[in-house]
C-alpha cells in the first residue's frame, strides 16, 4: 500500500492551518478545522484523513460529535485523551457562543423559534433530560431562562410549585416550559402532555400564560402551540 504524505508535506495551500491563514476560517472544511485540533493523525493516516473517518461515524453532524465523551473519541486510533478533550473543549466553546450570540439578538420571544433558538445551546446535545422555563415580561421579552430540573435518559420531573415560585419572584407575566429528548425523537410523551396540561391550569389560576411548551432534539424541536395542544 502506498503510504500517504503526512499534512506538513503538503503543499502549503492544502495544509489546514496555511489554508485559513491564506483564506479565512470559511474555506475550510469540517474535517480540516477538526485536523487543526488534533494537530496529527495516525501511521495510517494524516489529521485530515482522521478526522473525515471521525465525522462519518456520527454522519458528519458537529450537534451528533459534540456528544461523544472522550472514551469514545478516545476509541479513534490516534485520538489519545488529550486530543479528545480539545475536540470536547472546542465544541463546547462552539455552543456557548451560539448561546451568547443568541442572548443578545434575541429579546423579545415572538415565535416558537425564538424560543427554540434561546434553548437550544442548553438542551440539543445533553444525553438526559433537563427541564427549563423561559420568563417573560408584560411585552414577551426575556427575563431570564432557569433550569427546574435534571433527570435520566427518559424522563425528568418538573415540580409547578417551583416554577411558579421562580414566575412570581421574577414578576413574570408569562412562561414558557422547556425540555429535551435525548432520544430525538421529539413526540412529546403521554407526561409531557399531562404536565403541560397541569402547569396551564395552575398558570390560569395565577394570571401567568404558559405560552407555550417546546421539546428539543439535536437540531429540532417539537411546539406545543404550533400544534395547538397548549
Amino acid at each position: 500500500m502506498k503510504k500517504k504524505l503526512p499534512i506538513k508535506q503538503w503543499a502549503n495551500d492544502d495544509q489546514p492551518r496555511e489554508k485559513l491563514a491564506l483564506y479565512g476560517k470559511r474555506q475550510l472544511s469540517k474535517a480540516e478545522l477538526i485536523a487543526i485540533l488534533i494537530g496529527m493523525g495516525n501511521r495510517d493516516e494524516s489529521a485530515v484523513e482522521l478526522a473525515r473517518r471521525i465525522l462519518k461515524s456520527v454522519d458528519n453532524n458537529l450537534a451528533e460529535l459534540s456528544q461523544l465523551d472522550i472514551k469514545q473519541l478516545s476509541s479513534f486510533n490516534g485520538i489519545g485523551r488529550a486530543k479528545a478533550i480539545t475536540i470536547i473543549a472546542a465544541l463546547e466553546i462552539g455552543r456557548r457562543r451560539r448561546a451568547d450570540d443568541v442572548m443578545q439578538r434575541k429579546k423579545k420571544i415572538s415565535s416558537s423559534k425564538d424560543a427554540y433558538d434561546l434553548m437550544y445551546a442548553d438542551l440539543s446535545d445533553k444525553n438526559h433530560e433537563e427541564f427549563w422555563i423561559l420568563l417573560l415580561d408584560r411585552a414577551n421579552q426575556l427575563i431570564t431562562k432557569i433550569n427546574i430540573s435534571e433527570g435520566g435518559i427518559s424522563g425528568t420531573i418538573a415540580d409547578p410549585k417551583k416554577i411558579f415560585k421562580h414566575a412570581l419572584e421574577n414578576n413574570s407575566s408569562a412562561i414558557i416550559l422547556a425540555h429535551n429528548h435525548p432520544s430525538n425523537n421529539l413526540q412529546p410523551s403521554k407526561n409531557d402532555i399531562k404536565l403541560t396540561s397541569t402547569i396551564t391550569k395552575a398558570g390560569e389560576t395565577l394570571e401567568i400564560n404558559v405560552l407555550d411548551h417546546i421539546i428539543v432534539g439535536s437540531d429540532n424541536y417539537f411546539s406545543f402551540a404550533d400544534e395547538s395542544m397548549i
